[in-house]
């Protein structure tokens, strides 16, 4: 089942997608998560019922999740992208840092090239949506069910910004660098922990970054397993899995992104997250 969250009226609201159209299904998706709502089974009543179908086509999305309680990333987790960025051996703990809410952005709105930098990169990653809370040390076995669904994501990234410092927060949390959507395809759809899915970027139609989301030193089962051990994942938190090589820094010469561009990301069997560029103010 597919997802996504529309602006209707103002304010972000959670549909079922049928098709090339939308039935809304509840105001916002980490709110309904939180309360217990099963999602599979108010999708699958929209699906049948004669609710008003929203075409797609023109509307407004926003973040899939607005408002996470966390967003988690991972950086430096493909091999390939590791290898690019000087690392050559599997590192003991993968890389994490924060994104805020504020710079997030929903599938057709502009990520902004900020007036301070114009290294400007993009990053193909994959987004994971946790549906349960997630017990304290579960076990790598046993963390899988805790996923509600799995989305595109584009880790937008200021480069110079990042390396200001040893932790990489300032340049990933710019805002409106948080590309995330267009929808949320549900667990039960997809290979467990979305595995085995090609996953792309294409900058105005040049395909920058293509590899395979088993190629994550992390996978996601792993990953929650090791966030479970520091903290509480909760319904509606966020977990970014990493970007293959291609990115824009790593090239020779380096490919910032640019007022006028545009940036898509694909993962297989997912979707295509696509944002223009502008530049700030």
């Amino acid at each position: 089942m597919r997802f996504a969250t529309l602006v209707q009226q103002g304010r972000p609201r959670l549909g079922v997608v049928d098709g090339d159209h939308w039935v809304a299904v509840a105001d916002d998706l980490r709110a309904a998560l939180e309360a217990g709502t099963d999602l599979l089974a108010a999708g699958r009543a929209a699906l049948a019922s004669s609710a008003p179908r929203v075409p797609l086509a023109g509307q407004t999305y926003a973040p899939l999740v607005p408002e996470p309680g966390k967003t988690i990333c991972l950086g430096l987790n493909y091999f390939d992208h590791a290898k690019e960025g000087g690392r050559t051996e599997k590192p003991d703990y993968p890389w994490f840092f924060y994104r805020g809410k504020s710079s997030l952005i929903g599938h057709g709105q502009p990520g902004v090239v900020p007036k301070v930098s114009s290294k400007f990169d993009y990053e193909a990653e994959m987004a994971v949506v946790i549906g349960r809370k997630v017990p304290r040390h579960v076990s790598q076995a046993d963390a899988l069910p805790y996923v509600f669904g799995y989305a595109c994501f584009n880790d937008m990234s200021v480069r110079d910004y990042q390396k200001r410092t040893g932790q990489w927060t300032i340049g990933k949390n710019f805002d409106a660098t948080g590309g995330f959507g267009p929808v949320l395809v549900t667990a039960d759809e997809l290979p467990p922990g979305a595995v085995g899915l090609r996953i792309q970027s294409r900058l105005n139609g040049q395909v920058m970054q293509d590899a395979n989301t088993s190629d994550m030193i992390f996978s996601v089962a792993e990953t929650i397993a090791l966030l479970a051990e520091c903290l509480t994942l909760e319904p509606g938190d966020v977990i970014v899995m990493g970007t293959p090589a291609g990115v824009g820094q790593a090239r020779t010469p380096p490919v910032w992104m640019k007022a006028g561009d545009t940036i898509e990301i694909q993962i297989e069997r997912i979707g295509t997250l696509s944002n223009p560029i502008v530049a700030e103010g």
